[in-house]
């Protein structure tokens, strides 16, 4: 669950409770980077649940990103020990803050993530060679899948069309998530492999 930063003194508290390990993150709702930034960061702390993360608006709260350099939202970062020990700025994946956040945490703060249901749905046809080296890949690495051919199914390549904004397959649609193509970097990510 992200923590919002309503106040100086909410800062300070954070600080108090959390003087081993906390994330911070500065977000602005006028920049559409923190927007993409802070869906990450939610799904990050879903998976993440023991993980002290604290959210500033920029906009409501105008001096806690001065007293930590932050000039650009989104910017997150990682306090260890009362000093900053990682900064990330820009949009990075919830798998990406994992990495680098969750992994420099001590270990009784972080914890595992929680296992999260995998809902995965192959959209193919049957002349894709990709299509079946996606199909291959998740057996391969014991995922389960629905598999749609899209050619026999014609109300379901609409939607995928209209979700993805393309008509080329595979498509995998992991949680909601799409995946153009037999993107294994994307694929391992979204599916944590």
């Amino acid at each position: 669950m992200l923590n919002w930063i309503q106040s100086s003194q909410d800062m300070k508290a954070a600080q108090a409770e959390h003087k081993d390990y906390f994330v911070l993150a500065f977000w602005g709702d006028f920049s559409g980077a923190a927007q993409r930034a802070l869906a990450e960061l939610e799904q990050f702390a879903d998976e993440y649940e023991k993980l002290p993360i604290y959210v500033v608006d920029v906009g409501k709260v105008k001096d806690v990103h001065k007293n930590y350099n932050v000039e650009n939202v989104p910017t997150v970062l990682a306090i260890k020990d009362g000093t900053e020990d990682a900064r990330i700025e820009g949009v990075q994946s919830a798998a990406f803050y994992a990495r680098y956040l969750a992994g420099a945490a001590p270990s009784h703060i972080a914890g595992p993530p929680k296992q999260k249901t995998l809902r995965v749905t192959v959209y193919t046809s049957p002349a894709c060679p990709a299509c079946n080296r996606v199909k291959t890949y998740l057996k391969n690495n014991n995922i389960p899948f629905r598999s749609i051919d899209i050619s026999r199914d014609e109300r379901a390549a609409r939607d995928i069309a209209r979700r993805s904004g393309q008509q080329a397959v595979p498509q995998i649609d992991i949680n909601g998530r799409i995946v153009v193509g037999f993107d294994q970097n994307k694929l391992n990510a979204l599916l944590g492999i």
